[in-house]
């Protein structure tokens, strides 16, 4: 299994920062994947950004441009970086993970219990 902790969220004014934290146990299996989806009231939970384990690359922009998704896989920690937020970012974050058993190729999502993050005006 694989099992994902949040911390980090919390009330923030317009224009301030948070930094989200993600840590996955994952006894018996590899994670591909780790990333930040985001769930406004009302709203489908939408891809924030995520990393690969088979890139270089460990820091990944959001579309927005605001928002950083950083991690490191030899820890299982993923975070996310949220800068001049906005009440529209008003939300719940929730940490996935795409991960396979080993010597196996069916891919699985594990999800978060996921973090709230308001943005007042």
């Amino acid at each position: 299994q694989v099992q994902l902790v949040e911390s980090g969220g919390g009330l923030v004014q317009s224009g301030g920062s948070l930094r989200l934290s993600c840590v996955a146990s994952r006894t018996g299996f590899i994670i591909d994947t780790l990333g930040w989806y985001q769930q406004a009231p009302g709203k489908q939970r939408e891809l924030v950004a995520q990393i690969s384990s088979a890139s270089t690359t460990n820091r990944v922009p959001s579309m927005n441009g605001r928002f950083i998704v950083s991690g490191d896989f030899a820890k299982n920690t993923v975070y996310l970086q949220l800068n001049d937020l906005r009440p529209e970012d008003t939300a719940t974050y929730y940490c996935n993970a795409v991960a396979r058993r080993y010597g196996r190729y069916k891919l699985i999502n594990y999800w978060g219990q996921g973090t709230q993050v308001t943005v007042s005006s």
